[in-house]
């Protein structure tokens, strides 16, 4: 359906239904409303409307977010600040985000994932290993402190072996 000159009202409601299907942030709206060709008059009228709605708010966004990220792509906290201030999130809301993360189950994931990425490269040499892991480790936002101490553990597992 093409959206050229849609009217504020059938714009705004082609947004709500796109902020009910999904948690969204301010800049993906306003985007989205680019995209229509919406002027800035126009955008913040709606963006203002969402909010008072609650149709769009950014402290429930980033907690969405933050869970979803974590527990199905197992990212690591400085990943997930990183994407969350990268779509404008304010430090309030992402510091919001993360507590949305159990600590226990923080590490506890950690250590699930530090294993397996060990165990895939089982036939290189340790340093190489070690190396493997942490970068696969660090890329999805780990902390290096946390890291380092998976990787002592599994290395003096391996050596006990």
């Amino acid at each position: 359906m093409p959206t050229e000159g849609l009217t504020i009202t059938e714009a705004q409601k082609k947004l709500e239904h796109y902020c009910a299907y999904q948690e969204r942030c301010h800049q993906e709206v306003n985007a989205k409303l680019k995209s229509y060709g919406m002027i800035p008059a126009a955008r913040d009228q709606i963006i203002g409307h969402l909010i008072t709605q609650n149709y769009l708010n950014e402290s429930r966004f980033a907690q969405s977010f933050t869970r979803g990220k974590f527990r199905i792509k197992k990212w690591g906290k400085e990943r997930i600040e990183r994407e969350l201030k990268f779509k404008q999130i304010s430090p309030y809301n992402i510091r919001l985000g993360l507590l949305e993360i159990d600590p226990t189950e923080y590490l506890e994931t950690l250590e699930s994932l530090a294993q397996k990425f060990w165990e895939t490269h089982i036939n290189k040499p340790l340093s190489l290993r070690k190396k493997k892991v942490y970068t696969a480790l660090k890329y999805r936002g780990w902390e290096t402190e946390h890291i380092f101490d998976c990787l002592n553990r599994l290395e003096s597992e391996t050596d006990a072996k």
